[in-house]
């Protein structure tokens, strides 16, 4: 699958085959956020790999999150906010994308969650002061009920979000 394929046919799938990711797939994906680009260079990121069902439910705790106790990996992306104070989110978010792009590569669904209590997640997996949790990503193989089912949303045209040189310049 080509890039553009990839970003044509991923979505949020929130619905997933208990199948364990295996390791080397696990390890493609987490390489792609390694090579993500980062202002200065920084990397002001950590990944953390969350397989264990208990940690999994716990993190599914937020009001959009339910689904994830049933997503085999859970990555909970962190940003360093003293490396990188202006830019960690947009770097991680970078790292992220690749990770996501490269998921849907392998034939992985994936989701970003936003639903979380940062404090709760930070005592959970023992995250340090100096991290803040970005985002947790759910990743797995999407049930057969997911493949099948919704279709992906109608992104707006071109011509609804672009303008050349100046806002509202078609």
């Amino acid at each position: 699958m080509d890039v553009f394929e990839a970003v044509e046919k991923r979505r949020s799938v929130r619905s997933y085959e208990p199948t364990p990711v295996s390791k080397d797939i696990l390890e493609k994906v987490l390489e792609a956020a390694r090579v993500a680009p980062s202002a200065s260079n920084r990397q002001p990121w950590h990944f953390i790999v969350v397989t264990d069902g208990e940690k999994r439910k716990e993190l599914s705790k937020g009001l959009y999150a339910k689904f994830m106790v049933n997503a085999p990996v859970v990555i909970v992306a962190c940003g360093n906010e003293q490396v990188s104070p202006r830019w960690y989110v947009v770097d991680v978010s970078l790292a992220l994308q690749n990770m996501v792009l490269t998921a849907a590569g392998e034939g992985l669904g994936t989701c970003y969650v936003g639903s979380f209590d940062e404090k709760a997640v930070k005592e959970l997996l023992k995250i340090p002061d100096d991290l803040r949790v970005v985002v947790l990503l759910a990743v797995g193989y999407p049930s057969a009920k997911e493949s099948q089912g919704r279709k992906r949303r109608e992104a707006k045209s071109l011509a609804e979000m672009i303008s050349h040189e100046e806002y509202g310049q078609r």
